[in-house]
């Protein structure tokens, strides 16, 4: 089945049959190009402009240029495209189309393949022998538009009752098979456009040695020879100075037209499109990028759009960010980033993921990592740290059930497992022990780790372009997002969406009683002297060392390494430290910060359900109370909801006024579902818990030393075993 349109066939027919040509042409170009003797290969659907781009891509880069039908199949063929596609019928067509290709020999060129040249397996492997695939990713509503001006009305293999949308839309399949770079079209691009994406998107290729990572305490201007590579960070976690990994180069910009576009994907397209620009294809291919994107966002969810925006009342709305298997925010990075993580691995080594959480991260990673297969399940092990008596009950429940040893409880507080995890980081004694004795390196997949932030960016961006959408904003006009906010790490991915173009005004960070972000936030100063940590019914964001306040410092700071380090060596000394003043004002314009008292948080959950007939769990009330103090009601809201209220059954049952509240946690369960109408009970953690049911679980004294030994043990059980 050929994929040319029919006003093109007849226009070569008629140039074929005046004009006669060569049926031996040497395609070998004399200069060199940006690919070497490479050939630049663009490929897409017709009406893609794939011809029109590169007659204006060889002109700009001085090197000769091929159309697949113009010059090799008319010359092979010594007859008009449109008269060998009658004579032949659409199946041969394609065969001798692709025998026709295999036979293809140049060198430095730009090639603009046929529309269906994509179909041919064998032909396709030849060609990507010789060159870049560069694919014109070109919005299917500009297609039709452009093939109806042209008074087009079917394509070559398009059978009766298939529509031009559908056969775009199999023939994409093909397209994402064979690429090695995407050129996104925004909605409307011109050709100029076009062609100055493609040749961007060249350079980035070739430029993979610039897109690298630095840590927030180095200096530029000591930096050595050795390059840090997205693979080598997401596979370290931590850097080895102490500091945390952010890109060399920031964030791409995203363009209007392509954001436009991106409001009418699913979310899986729209984090493909996203985590491509951010993520070298020399690092991870995009076929393979791909993969793990379809994977991480699918059936695991339960809902179809996976993170939906819903309307909560008036100008304020929320995202659902709790549909993924373990009922929080934590799913949408962490089912895509162990796979990224076994991608990286570098051969001949275990690793152990350390882990400390202050509730939901625990059983999110255990689930990620826990979907891995084969040798990449048997090369990692995962353990998690998680304070005794700083989690609900269901989520303790939650962790435990993934096996025993797992997950070890610390007679403690988060913020002590956190630092005893960086402890073990930066002791070179025992991560060499560990290395040298078992062959076993430690990482982590704690938002310090950039492969956990990354993937948070796309829902920051989905949540805006849903309203887009849904008619309720225009692209560019501004809105703010509330976020319940701990170690501050959702916070950062709302700000780095912005970097990338999505028009948010104000990123609002929400705290409970603990208030050490919204302290900070209002007065530049740090201070954990004296402080102690106060338990409450939001446990996720108990948290006084905000971990990724790190990067935040190091943005506002145009990369100050030397003043990030300086700054968080007094917070290890000295527990305390003072924000420049003239820093103070930048921050705040990016960044608001309020704090919720526990009875007004309880307060906001019964208010809302009454109002609006919405469960909402203890974090999400804490943003929509601090959302309430600082919105102006310019523009809308929106609270990120980073877990479903079933994890807090009891202090859900408080706020409700509920009397008699069972004590088994899967009763709790079974009775919210009688009390909730919206959103529903979140059928997967029901189910977790009624198959594992209840486990014993190791609890470990705040030692150190007793953490540590915890380590070794696991990385015995993982990897030692005789089978």
């Amino acid at each position: 089945m050929g994929l040319l349109t029919a006003s093109k066939l007849a226009i070569r027919a008629v140039r074929c049959c005046l004009v006669p040509r060569s049926a031996s042409k040497s395609w070998l170009s004399t200069k060199t190009g940006p690919l070497g003797d490479k050939n630049l290969i663009l490929m897409g659907p017709p009406g893609a402009g794939k011809t029109t781009v590169a007659k204006i891509v060889a002109h700009k880069l001085g090197l000769p240029v091929i159309d697949v039908d113009d010059d090799i199949l008319e010359t092979v063929w010594k007859m008009p495209v449109a008269v060998k596609l009658a004579l032949v019928g659409g199946e041969r067509f394609l065969e001798e189309e692709g025998q026709a290709l295999c036979n293809f020999s140049a060198s430095g060129c730009v090639v603009s393949l046929t529309g269906s040249n994509p179909l041919h397996a064998e032909a396709m492997r030849h060609v990507t022998q010789s060159g870049l695939i560069v694919y014109l990713d070109v919005d299917n509503e500009d297609i039709i538009q452009r093939l109806s001006r042209m008074k087009v009305d079917r394509i070559v293999g398009q059978e009766a009752g298939v529509s031009m949308r559908d056969i775009l839309l199999y023939r994409k399949q093909f397209y994402e098979k064979w690429l090695d770079v995407r050129v996104f079209c925004g909605t409307g691009d011109t050709v100029e456009e076009v062609v100055e994406k493609v040749l961007l998107a060249v350079e980035r290729y070739q430029k993979h040695d610039e897109e690298t990572y630095l840590s927030t305490r180095c200096d530029r201007a000591k930096l050595s020879n050795q390059k840090s590579y997205f693979s080598d960070v997401i596979v370290e976690g931590l850097a080895a100075d102490g500091g945390l990994y952010v890109p060399k180069n920031g964030f791409p910009k995203i363009g209007t037209s392509e954001w436009r576009r991106l409001a009418s994907m699913s979310y899986p397209e729209r984090a493909l499109v996203l985590l491509e620009k951010c993520i070298h294809p020399l690092d991870v291919s995009v076929l393979d990028l791909r993969t793990m994107i379809f994977k991480a966002y699918g059936s695991n969810f339960s809902s179809e759009r996976v993170a939906p925006v819903k309307n909560l009342v008036h100008n304020l709305f929320v995202q659902e960010l709790f549909h993924g298997p373990t009922a929080s925010f934590k799913d949408l990075a962490l089912q895509l980033m162990p796979q990224l993580f076994a991608h990286c691995l570098p051969p001949m080594c275990n690793f152990l993921i350390l882990v400390a959480t202050s509730g939901d991260t625990g059983s999110a990673v255990l689930s990620g990592f826990g979907r891995l297969s084969g040798t990449d399940r048997n090369r990692t092990g995962v353990l998690v740290f998680f304070p005794e008596e700083g989690v609900s009950e269901i989520q303790k429940l939650h962790m435990t059930s993934y096996g025993e040893g797992r997950a070890v409880s610390v007679l403690s507080d988060f913020d002590f497992c956190q630092k005893a995890i960086k402890r073990m980081f930066g002791e070179s004694e025992l991560t060499g022990h560990l290395a040298v004795e078992y062959g076993t390196v430690l990482s982590t997949a704690n938002s310090i780790n950039w492969a956990r932030l990354l993937p948070q960016v796309v829902y920051h961006s989905s949540a805006y372009l849903d309203l887009c959408r849904d008619g309720v904003i225009e692209f560019g006009e501004p809105i703010d997002v509330c976020i319940p906010t701990g170690n501050f790490g959702n916070a950062m991915s709302a700000l780095y969406a912005k970097q990338m173009g999505i028009p948010i005004r104000k990123v609002i960070c929400a705290s409970n009683h603990n208030r050490i972000i919204s302290d900070f936030i209002a007065t530049g100063e740090y201070d954990l002297r004296g402080r102690p940590l106060l338990p409450s019914h939001s446990p996720a964001i108990d948290i006084l060392k905000s971990s990724n306040l790190e990067r935040f410092i190091y943005h506002v700071s145009d990369g100050s390494s030397q003043l990030v380090n300086n700054l968080f060596t007094c917070l290890a000394t000295q527990k305390h430290f003072q924000l420049p003043k003239h820093l103070l004002g930048r921050m705040q314009q990016e960044v608001q910060a309020g704090w919720c008292s526990e009875d007004d948080c309880l307060a906001a959950i019964h208010d809302v359900h009454t109002q609006a007939g919405y469960l909402m769990d203890t974090h999400t009330a804490v943003a929509k109370v601090v959302a309430d103090q600082l919105q102006d009601g310019s523009c809308p809201v929106v609270l990120c909801s980073t877990a479903h209220y079933g994890k807090f059954a009891p202090a859900v049952f408080e706020a409700l006024k509920i009397q008699d509240i069972p004590q088994d946690p899967m009763e709790q369960l079974e009775k919210l579902e009688t009390t909730a109408s919206r959103p529903e009970v979140h059928r997967e953690l029901v189910k977790c818990l009624r198959e594992r049911g209840r486990r014993g679980h190791t609890v470990c004294p705040a030692d150190y030393t007793l953490m540590v030994e915890k380590v070794e043990l696991m990385i015995q059980d993982s990897f030692l075993k005789v089978t």
